[in-house]
């Protein structure tokens, strides 16, 4: 770990101007994980039908193999926050980028679905720390006035890794003919897997130039190191750097001891509904079912009746819509607020997955040679269909994909912050691996229904967001809790 006296200097008495430029860095470093957590989650969109064909397994077994995955990526948001506390965030960064590594290469070379599902696991548990490690990190480092922006570079790396699985499958597919074809004498569908170690070896390398959280190391009583890091960061002469400390631990000293689980809800600690908004707003971004785009949209496409090359595009272009919905998010969420977005959002996605779930009640159903059920979208649904699939992608990125990482990285009380985003994000977790895991059976049964089910979760999403959520723009972290 880079020391704060090696990336500002020494601590002076003077005034110090904010440094946006390092603070934009330590985000995107940190925001490396994000990356690496697109990545993973949606790779296996190339791979899922070869890995089906391989080891000949049915729709609950592809489901249980993709969505397996999701607990593994909720055990690790649940340690993640007691780790983050002890150890620092730093070190949690480090195990998280050691855990993809071998995760990639293990699924990317597995003896049975059994053992592949099993490195996914680990995989998963690496996704999970870095969905809590990361957005924490950013947002205490991230001076107030440019935290949502900074919060949003998370999700746009999400959104990149997303992007980049795509680009990678597609490429893969087209150069091997295939994903079950082999290049340089290993399966595409294995290379897919296994060039995540690349960039999980850039993140590991990335976390030895950035400087621990201050609020970290004021919680560890390493003020001088957390003086230069505020001073650097937010600016201010010495007496507005004590100003901001003393702000820390205050609100850092009103509990010394580790909150557990049953004191997040205890009424003793206060915090118990805050905590609820939490886990409603990180279960609702997952059951509007945006990672069935994601993770099943070329075996989806590919049941309506497109080939398999036309869906691998179908997805790439899904990716690149959600990495442009992000960016808008990027420019407007603190200007506009965390709020209207979500509200804004809600609407869209109601609509298009409504427009989605009536265009595949139109489907054709036919038998194929082998006795499997084929569904075909004839006419002008089909474009309709792909158009409403994109705007859902869209409003999605620009509302719920980024707001809600940044909303639960800010909307907590130092002293339970960790913990609180680490139960908020298993929440997310267990409620993507229930989409993923019940999608394919759920298609097969019903596709509209299961898109007009998706709507519904829209709805309601606007619903608690109306009810429950509060303004956190512009607010210190330690006002906004």
């Amino acid at each position: 770990m880079a020391s704060s006296d090696t990336v500002y200097g020494g601590p002076g008495n003077g005034a110090a101007r904010a440094d946006i430029g390092h603070a934009v860095m330590f985000a995107a470093a940190a925001a490396l994980g994000g990356f690496l957590f697109g990545y993973d989650t949606a790779v296996i969109n190339g791979a899922v039908g070869a890995i089906r064909d391989k080891y000949d397994i049915g729709a609950g077994g592809t489901g249980l193999t993709v969505s397996l995955t999701l607990l593994g990526a909720a055990l690790g948001a649940w340690i993640a926050g007691e780790l983050a506390d002890r150890l620092g965030r730093i070190r949690v960064m480090r195990i998280a980028a050691v855990l993809f590594v071998v995760g990639a290469i293990g699924s990317a070379f597995p003896f049975s679905v059994y053992d592949l599902t099993a490195w996914r696991v680990l995989g998963g548990i690496a996704v999970g720390i870095a969905s809590v490690i990361a957005p924490a990190y950013i947002a205490e480092i991230s001076p107030a006035a440019i935290r949502g922006r900074l919060g949003s570079m998370y999700q746009l790396a999400i959104v990149l890794g997303i992007a980049v699985s795509q680009l990678v499958n597609y490429a893969l597919n087209a150069a091997a003919g295939g994903a079950r074809n082999e290049l340089a004498g290993v399966e595409a569908w294995q290379w897919m897997l296994a060039l995540e170690a690349v960039p999980a070896l850039l993140y590991l390398v990335m976390t030895y130039t950035i400087p621990e959280s201050p609020r970290f190391l004021v919680a560890r009583s390493r003020d001088e190191e957390a003086r230069v890091i505020i001073s650097g960061l937010e600016g201010g002469d010495h007496e507005a750097v004590t100003v901001r400390m003393d702000e820390i631990r205050a609100s850092l000293s009103e509990h010394r001891t580790k909150t557990s689980v049953r004191e997040l809800f205890s009424k003793r600690m206060g915090v118990a509904p805050l905590v609820w908004v939490g886990i409603a707003l990180a279960a609702l971004q997952q059951f509007v079912g945006i990672n069935v785009i994601f993770y099943y949209s070329s075996t989806l496409w590919q049941a309506v009746g497109f080939g398999e090359d036309r869906s691998l595009f179908i997805s790439v272009v899904s990716a690149l819509v959600n990495i442009v919905g992000t960016f808008v998010a990027i420019a407007v969420i603190d200007r506009i607020g965390r709020r209207p977005l979500l509200l804004i959002g809600s609407i869209g996605m109601a609509v298009s997955l409504g427009t989605a779930a009536v265009c595949f009640h139109s489907a054709v159903i036919t038998t194929n040679d082998i006795g499997e059920s084929v569904a075909t979208l004839e006419g002008v649904n089909g474009t309709i269909a792909l158009i409403a699939a994109n705007a859902f992608v869209f409003f999605f990125a620009f509302s719920w994909g980024p707001v809600v990482w940044v909303l639960i990285s800010e909307m907590f009380p130092n002293r339970v912050r960790a913990a609180a985003v680490g139960i908020a994000t298993a929440a997310n977790w267990v409620a993507n691996f229930l989409v993923s895991a019940t999608f394919p059976a759920l298609a097969d049964w019903n596709l509209s229904l299961t898109y007009g089910g998706y709507a519904v979760m829209a709805a309601v999403s606007f619903v608690v967001v109306w009810k429950l959520v509060a303004e956190t723009r512009g607010r210190t972290l330690e006002a906004a809790g």
